[in-house]
């Protein structure tokens, strides 16, 4: 049965994580994969988790089905931090998902559902999951430009070139803040020429925002989702709670649908729990158990916010010293753009053979297509690190 099967293609970026922990060298420093790690190198459990998980703990009954749309209360709670207008809210619905990845494929099977024919348009470069996602899903997938490899900021007029093209009823995936992986945002007045553009062409826009709060902050960084829900008539979301909650492992996400009125929410609801059942049929209950007793508790949630603050403000402070040691080394601004980067990421503009030898000569993981994980990086390799970039420059 198994012998026609191709020999495995590794992931392009949780292999350099492997690759990472294989290299016996002292000076290493894994930029590769997503994950916040804190000045001693390590992703903390947030004290307002670990509070919320005992209490969770202490309370907890049983371990019986919660169901197939997940906690309800963590589905509210969720819906409310993205899109906290209630007159939106009557017209939204929020399912539990395991991890945005899971808010991603279930999304992109109603798509496939309500119009198979739909093209969906990703932003060139997306997430590297973001394509195979949609086309694992049935869906056919082009790309709008984005980035501008030598601003190493949005090219908002190619962009909305590219999106003039896109027929009604396709769909346009959109990084709702900290895009991933150039880490280069839109502004709110694109945003608004994009909802325009939505209204017009009568294409359907869908929102991946899996790092709210590492931006600009929390309600800042939710300025797109927000406007286009309250301008358009629907909307696809997907929210994840890795980064901002810290609950990488506990696959906690939303998959949020704006449409019409309510019954039209309702019926997509249904199709959607539909299609989970016969893929994971309910998502794990631990991490939602643990968010909703954070947003529903003011205090708790206070200290989350704060701890979050702190974790988006040290990504500031990291990205301009950074830039600081990489001018020293080159005498240059040319790295100035990483400051205006927002979140997690940046790409450096690199070429593959040039990460190739980041690695090989420094130890310094990133990805082929030069993008750097900001939040990977300790004060301490900041000298290292920028040394080693502005040698195989």
């Amino acid at each position: 049965m198994f012998s026609n099967l191709p020999a495995p293609v590794q992931d392009p970026i949780l292999s350099l994580s492997q690759a990472s922990r294989l290299d016996q060298r002292d000076t290493k420093v894994d930029l590769g994969i997503g994950v916040y790690k804190n000045s001693d190198g390590v992703t903390p459990v947030m004290q307002s988790v670990l509070q919320a998980q005992n209490i969770v703990l202490q309370q907890q009954t049983t371990k019986a089905y919660v169901g197939m749309a997940g906690d309800e209360e963590f589905n509210a709670a969720a819906l409310s931090l993205v899109l906290p207008d209630s007159a939106i809210a009557q017209r939204a619905t929020s399912i539990q998902t395991p991890g945005a990845s899971g808010g991603l494929r279930m999304l992109a099977e109603l798509i496939a559902f309500s119009h198979p024919n739909a093209t969906v348009w990703l932003s060139n470069p997306s997430y590297v999951n973001h394509q195979p996602v949609m086309e694992a899903a049935g869906l056919k997938v082009k790309h709008y430009r984005y980035f501008d490899v030598k601003t190493k900021q949005v090219d908002t007029a190619a962009m909305l070139d590219d999106l003039a093209k896109v027929k009604a009823k396709d769909v346009v995936l959109l990084h709702g803040c900290c895009h991933n992986p150039t880490g280069a945002d839109l502004s709110p007045e694109a945003w608004k020429q994009v909802t325009e553009l939505a209204h017009k062409q009568g294409f359907l826009p869908f929102i991946d925002i899996a790092y709210q709060g590492f931006g600009d902050g929390l309600e800042q960084d939710a300025f797109g989702v927000r406007y286009m829900a309250e301008h358009l008539p629907e909307l696809l979301v997907t929210s994840s709670c890795s980064k901002n909650f810290g609950l990488y492992r506990e696959r906690t996400g939303s998959a949020i649908i704006v449409a019409k009125n309510g019954t039209h929410a309702a019926n997509a609801r249904g199709k959607v729990l539909q299609i989970s059942r016969t893929s994971y049929t309910m998502p794990p209950a631990h991490g939602a158990s643990i968010v909703k007793t954070i947003l529903l508790d003011n205090d708790l949630k206070a200290a989350w916010f704060n701890e979050l603050e702190q974790m988006r403000l040290r990504l500031v402070s990291l990205r301009h010293n950074l830039c600081l040691e990489l001018e020293k080394r080159t005498q240059t601004n040319d790295f100035d753009f990483i400051k205006q980067h927002k979140g997690m990421f940046s790409v450096l503009g690199y070429t593959s053979e040039q990460m190739i030898r980041l690695r090989e000569e420094f130890a310094v993981y990133g990805v082929n297509d030069g993008r750097i994980n900001i939040a990977g990086l300790r004060e301490q390799d900041l000298n290292y690190v920028a040394s080693a970039i502005a040698k195989v420059r």
